[in-house]
């Protein structure tokens, strides 16, 4: 069966605590802006639903680049961030947390969100690097191992596992999505 390290243990540890930390602060803000864009009509919906959508269809290195010089250390938001409150994200799990978050936030207006947050990779490795225990989720370390000689088979024990949460995390937002369509519709 699969013998995971402990690095690969840590790995999958940081990327479902990432995920649910990126989901959990995530959902009260995508319901209410799914809400918005599905119930009401205003000037600009258009504009704000693009807006919403937009780490879809940018390349995430772009969006990672844009979290590093808005949240980062000397960022407009990330320096008053560490001034004042001692919050810093750059190069931490929890900027690994926003940006995939804000990689995710689409799919959560939509119907899934931890799914994409699981496996986000570009914003979050330009954001936060790729440093084993802080921020190497199973993304960044399939990357680092298919990059590495000999880590094929440590890469593809991690692609199995990512298969198997993201499956259960689509076959579980599927449920979810059905069971709330009955309550909210009648069907």
């Amino acid at each position: 069966m699969l013998d995971l390290t402990p690095d690969e243990w840590t790995a999958i540890a940081l990327s479902l605590r990432i995920a649910l930390v990126a989901t959990a602060v995530g959902l009260p803000f995508g319901v209410a802006v799914a809400w918005l864009l599905a119930r009401k009509d205003f000037w600009g919906k258009s504009l704000f639903d693009g807006i919403i959508h937009l780490p879809l269809v940018l390349p995430p290195v772009v969006t990672g680049y844009l979290l590093l010089i808005t949240f980062g250390r000397r960022g407009l938001i990330g320096a008053f961030l560490a001034d004042y409150l001692g919050i810093v994200l750059s190069f931490r799990w929890t900027g690994a947390a926003l940006a995939c978050g804000i990689m995710g936030f689409p799919l959560l207006v939509r119907p899934i969100c931890f799914a994409k947050a699981l496996g986000e990779f570009g914003a979050t490795i330009t954001f936060v690097s790729n440093i084993p225990g802080e921020t190497q989720t199973i993304s960044a370390a399939i990357y680092t191992l298919t990059q590495s000689p000999g880590g094929d088979a440590a890469a593809g024990r991690l692609v199995l596992v990512a298969i198997a949460i993201s499956l259960v995390a689509l076959v579980l937002s599927e449920w979810l999505a059905r069971r709330a369509g009955m309550r909210f519709h009648g069907e």
